[in-house]
């Protein structure tokens, strides 16, 4: 049985991609850990804040790659002297995936009071016109 979507319509060329990136971020909203707020912090820069108490720098792994921004959480270390009567806190391991529109770029990344801050930049638009000579 073949999907019909909106894709699918012989006037949009080159969005087949865009299906599969709409598919893969429907998949991943189900998932609610750790939290995480988008703002727009100027024009042109979106910020991405994420929940992350109780994991340090080294606990923690963004990675920029095509269009994909990852962040990734894994365990941080116990301390074996503590003894926890009650654990509310969550600290497990976690990847949090986000597509980015073509030409963005993550210009700024820090930790701060637990929440992960990624600063990404929206590239300005090129406007572009071409005469196309007919032969």
């Amino acid at each position: 049985m073949t999907r019909q979507t909106h894709f699918n319509n012989p006037l949009l060329l080159g969005f087949d991609e865009l299906a599969s990136i709409l598919d893969s971020v429907g998949k991943g909203a189900s998932e609610g850990y750790p939290p995480y707020n988008i703002e727009h912090v100027g024009t042109d820069v979106i910020r991405i804040s994420l929940a992350v108490a109780g994991f340090t720098t080294d606990d923690l792994e963004v990675i920029h790659e095509g269009n994909q921004l990852s962040v990734k959480g894994k365990v941080p270390a116990q301390d074996k002297e503590r003894e926890y009567l009650h654990r509310g806190i969550a600290a497990r391991q976690f990847l949090r995936k986000f597509v980015l529109a073509d030409n963005m770029e993550v210009v700024d990344a820090y930790l701060e009071n637990g929440l992960l801050n990624l600063d990404v930049k929206k590239p300005k638009p090129e406007e572009h016109r071409k005469v196309i000579t007919i032969r």
